[in-house]
């Protein structure tokens, strides 16, 4: 891939477009940093009710400087406008803590996808939120998206050492990236039988029923049997929280699918969300769910490229395109194969 590092190079980008939010600066972080091409974004966030840089989203900022020994003028809290301009990737071990219960997992999206291309092992420990309503939990970084991740050569593992929910946070998990000289091609078309079935109730500093009740509703529901519960009761956590993760291991691929409890709705109610999720998946069947296909696309591009079926792709996903043809200039076509599945195509230049 071309490596671009003058100012006339810069990319402008303007983030109300789209999907609007914090994924439209973090994709650009990891792309600016794979490709060392310096960006300039205004309207950060510009379609959220408080827009600009939010503590979750100043930490992504931060760490992707600190690794890329980048300039990141304008990134202060609150901010709705900044200028990036990243050196090379710096290998090592960090330490990058959000401070609130912002979402360490989307932290984390800002700089695994160069430190995947880099010149030696990095150890990340990331604090703050690991299960968060707005943000991909751990369970679904470690169960769903690193394997496909090391289908492509690297070799990336990750670690829980403690939970934390919205709105306590305190949570913290370390992740040990062996990169690999380039990125495998991965074609992700057919989903296969599932062979792993699995009904999970977190349950922090709150009783034990609300999980139970989470997780009869769902069997109830999908009409799964009761060897795929688990309830587990969580001792690590600051405070209180609770979350239902419904996990598919397919031939091919894998799913996990999660409601979080909140005050005021019942157990059954969360789980019925879950559940709802589920049964879309399963009604696909295709491999990759639109979480999963959101997150493979800037991977796929700084790569040798790939091939995905998932379903109708979220405006996130959409948006994601955007910025990664912004940085990469790779085709990302999307064909539509049928009721809510899609072939995706990801063909470098």
């Amino acid at each position: 891939m071309a490596v671009r590092t003058t100012m006339a190079d810069m990319v402008e980008i303007d983030g109300s477009k789209g999907e609007g939010g914090g994924q439209v600066l973090r994709t650009a972080l990891a792309l600016s940093l794979a490709t060392r091409t310096p960006f300039r974004i205004d309207q950060i966030r510009g379609r959220r009710a408080k827009p600009g840089l939010l503590r979750q989203h100043l930490t992504a900022v931060q760490a992707a400087a600190t690794i890329g020994r980048a300039r990141a003028d304008g990134a202060e809290l609150g901010s709705a406008s900044m200028t990036f301009v990243p050196e090379a990737v710096q290998p090592g071990e960090y330490t990058f803590a959000v401070g609130t219960a912002g979402s360490a997992t989307l932290v984390l999206q800002s700089v695994l996808p160069p430190l995947l291309l880099a010149s030696a092992r990095t150890t990340l420990t990331l604090e703050g939120g690991t299960h968060n309503p707005a943000a991909p939990p751990f369970d679904f970084l470690e169960r769903v998206y690193l394997p496909v991740i090391n289908r492509l050569g690297p070799r990336v593992a990750a670690k829980l050492e403690r939970h934390g929910f919205y709105p306590a946070g305190g949570g913290r998990f370390v992740v040990t990236i062996d990169p690999a000289p380039r990125l495998l091609p991965v074609a992700l078309l057919d989903r296969g039988e599932i062979v792993t079935r699995r009904v999970r109730a977190l349950v922090a500093n709150l009783p034990n029923h609300i999980g139970e009740r989470e997780i009869a509703t769902a069997l109830r529901l999908l009409n799964w049997n009761e060897s795929a519960a688990q309830l587990e009761a969580v001792s690590d956590a600051v405070g209180p929280g609770n979350a239902l993760l419904i996990e598919m291991e397919t031939e091919h691929a894998a799913e996990l699918c999660t409601a979080f409890g909140e005050a005021g709705t019942a157990a059954e109610a969360v789980a019925t969300r879950a559940v709802q999720e589920v049964r879309r998946y399963l009604t696909a069947c295709v491999p990759v769910g639109c979480h999963l296909a959101d997150q493979l696309l800037p991977i796929l591009a700084l790569g040798a490229g790939g091939t995905f079926r998932t379903m109708a792709l979220t405006q996130h996903a959409k948006t994601n395109a955007d910025i990664v043809r912004l940085f990469t200039g790779v085709r990302i076509a999307a064909t539509s194969e049928g009721r809510d599945v899609v072939r995706v195509d990801v063909t470098p230049k």
